[in-house]
């Protein structure tokens, strides 16, 4: 459970300071009075300050995980969300169910929205969290990972084959970071990222 105290000259400016400090909407906070505001003699001597302490309702992951749970009850599908934390404090949000296929769209548009709307929707709420929302739906990105960087090897042999450069689709950061990775090591070819986003494409050329 995330909490704070803090002190101030008055309650309204020790919530608003806590509230700074946690990063959390107002909504998600439980707020305890310590000790009310008191003036000393001549309103200098003796005067105390407003202690709060500041417990927030809803932490990162239960919010998130409750948020996607909803979102899957509107749209009237079935499936568990279990949450992942790294030692970024990245959230690893994976939902599993049957006929989900809805949730990940071509070559996955929809998922990628719906990490897109989950990260905003996420970091309004905790704004000091650094870490981001990766979701995945029945491991969807495991095997897309694992078609892109055979991709790129075929791809690579093509490049070398013809002496040309190879332009791919236009991809998302992380897939285009797939295709990075999988020729890193490769002393025959490079890759290089161009365009401006959300068109940005990997092109794979023979050294």
């Amino acid at each position: 459970m995330i909490s704070l105290e803090i002190s101030a000259k008055t309650v309204e400016e020790a919530l608003d300071e806590g509230i700074k400090k946690l990063g959390v909407k107002k909504e998600n906070i439980q707020v305890e009075i310590l000790n009310e505001p008191s003036q000393g003699l001549l309103k200098f001597l003796g005067s105390k300050p407003a202690k709060l302490r500041l417990t927030v309702i809803k932490e990162p992951e239960e919010f998130i995980k409750e948020f996607l749970q909803k979102l899957l009850h509107i749209i009237r599908l079935e499936g568990d969300v279990s949450v992942e934390k790294n030692e970024e404090d990245d959230l690893f949000l994976k939902i599993n169910g049957k006929d989900l296929g809805l949730l990940i769209g071509k070559r996955g548009n929809t998922l990628n929205a719906l990490q897109y709307l989950s990260n905003v929707v996420f970091h309004r709420q905790f704004a000091c969290n650094k870490g981001r929302i990766l979701l995945d739906v029945e491991n969807y990105r495991l095997k897309r990972k694992k078609t892109l960087e055979q991709l790129a090897k075929n791809l690579a042999l093509k490049a070398l084959r013809t002496k040309k450069e190879v332009t791919l689709e236009p991809m998302t950061p992380q897939e285009r970071r797939i295709i990075h990775l999988a020729l890193k090591n490769n002393r025959d070819v490079i890759t290089s990222s161009h365009g401006e986003e959300p068109y940005r494409k990997v092109v794979i050329s023979p050294r």
